[in-house]
């Protein structure tokens, strides 16, 4: 039965007590598991490269293993906006069914041929292009939640969101290490066999459980009006830096691993689950820092920080250390998980700023508030595409570096620093620069309102 909800008003106090935040409460719940799965199913190429060698008879060049990892980033990041715009067209609870049912197909065909010596690498790369619809569920995940939540509950709600979500990296991860430390590394085909049944009981809760909402279809047409605004390019800049590197860095760690140490699987898979699990438990206490400092001033902190932990890799590239790299690397998903947080914190400051301005201007304050909120949902969506493609540019620079004659991920991370260091100079100059008393007095008084949304 399709159902549809018309009257929903989350902000009416005596609504959302007597049955709103209920039904909130069961569709927020489906929708990070179906999230959580989509998570896993876009990341299950960082575990099954590590499987790949000429034991199973798939003896393929670190060159093409990072390929295979791009791929599916690429395909996740490229699905973004058209499933942040599908969930306006088709539903909540239709979307993500659909969203969910169809990673059986990904998973069915890894399933069917990542065990078959022989089997050419393009096979592998449509394989793995269809396990990029995983990524997608993000988009509509995000779109969908915000609607169902009063503003004062927006940033608790989206973190739990997208936390529950970034945890199907490490969840995958995991299963890949139980996996090889009990059953050994001739056996990927385990891997993806315990998913099957999550995907299609993950999709049938979606059938029963899930509503659609009518809230969420005022949300088409935002995109185009977020994209002609610049903080929405500046954002989906600073979000390539940390969201591209947490999901870039989580496909990638165990082939770092591999290609610059020559760790076995059992080696790589110990640690590989372990950086996507604190940056993705992270990524709230980003929101709540934010809450108390504001999110240009974490974002700011981040980005030192992790321009910093980028220099503890080069040391311990120059110096060989195995320990002091998986230290700073675990240190670097930390803070990215941090930054995920506080950037996104940034888009319903700046948008309530830019509404509280117009209404000091002489306009109407409910258009400029409902402009603000529709906008902060577009420009979700878009950061969040854009912030995977940083994912592929990742993955990309690691696969120069050590598909080269150097073997060396040092030239990676030198364009990493390079790129920290412009995310720090746009943070400072568009958001932290001095400006009139008036207009630092407005960005305080709408800090304080979005920390309460």
């Amino acid at each position: 039965m399709t159902r549809w909800i018309d009257d929903w008003d989350p902000e009416d106090e005596d609504f959302w007590q007597r049955s709103g935040r209920k039904t909130a409460r069961r569709n927020l719940l489906l929708s990070v598991l179906s999230e959580h799965i989509g998570f896993s199913v876009w990341s299950m190429w960082s575990v099954l490269v590590l499987f790949m060698s000429p034991q199973i008879g798939l003896g393929f060049t670190p060159s093409q293993k990072f390929l295979l990892v791009v791929v599916p980033t690429l395909v996740g990041a490229a699905l973004r906006l058209p499933y942040s715009y599908a969930v306006t067209r088709f539903g909540g609870r239709n979307w993500t069914v659909f969203a969910s049912a169809i990673l059986l197909v990904p998973a069915l065909a890894a399933l069917f041929f990542v065990q078959r010596p022989g089997t050419p690498l393009w096979v592998f790369l449509l394989v793995g292009a269809a396990g990029g619809v995983g990524g997608g569920n993000f988009a509509s995940s995000m779109t969908n939640i915000t609607a169902l939540y009063p503003q004062r509950l927006q940033g608790w709600a989206l973190g739990i969101n997208a936390g529950g979500g970034n945890l199907g990296v490490a969840a995958v991860q995991l299963i890949g290490l139980l996996v090889i430390a009990t059953a050994g590394s001739t056996h990927p085909a385990y891997v993806i066999a315990g998913y099957l049944p999550l995907i299609a009981l993950t999709s049938l809760l979606a059938a029963l459980k899930m509503d659609n909402f009518t809230a969420v279809r005022s949300a088409p047409g935002a995109q185009r009006e977020a994209a002609r605004t610049a903080h929405t390019w500046w954002i989906s800049l600073l979000y390539i830096g940390t969201f591209g590197s947490f999901i870039g860095y989580g496909f990638a760690f165990g082939l770092v691993l591999q290609s610059q140490f020559g760790a076995t699987p059992l080696e790589s898979a110990q640690y590989t689950f372990l950086g996507p699990l604190l940056g993705s438990l992270f990524r709230p206490v980003g929101g709540l820092l934010s809450d108390r400092w504001g999110g240009a001033k974490v974002t700011l902190a981040t980005f030192c920080a992790m321009a910093a932990g980028t220099g503890v890799l080069l040391l311990a590239s120059a110096q060989g250390s195995y320990a002091l790299f998986i230290a700073g690397f675990t240190a670097l998903f930390v803070l990215t998980g941090i930054g995920n947080g506080s950037t996104y914190k940034m888009i319903p400051a700046v948008f309530a700023r830019q509404a509280e301005e117009s209404v000091t201007s002489g306009h109407d304050a409910t258009a400029a508030f409902a402009r603000a909120r529709r906008l902060s949902g577009a420009v979700i969506g878009i950061a969040g595409a854009v912030g995977a493609l940083g994912g592929v540019a990742v993955n990309l620079v690691f696969r120069s570096a050590y598909g080269g004659a150097s073997k060396s991920g040092e030239g990676a991370f030198l364009a990493f620093l390079g790129f920290y260091l412009v995310c720090i100079l746009v943070t400072w100059a568009v958001y932290l620069r001095t400006r009139p008393a008036t207009e630092t007095a407005t960005e305080q008084r709408t800090l304080a309102e979005a920390s309460r949304g």
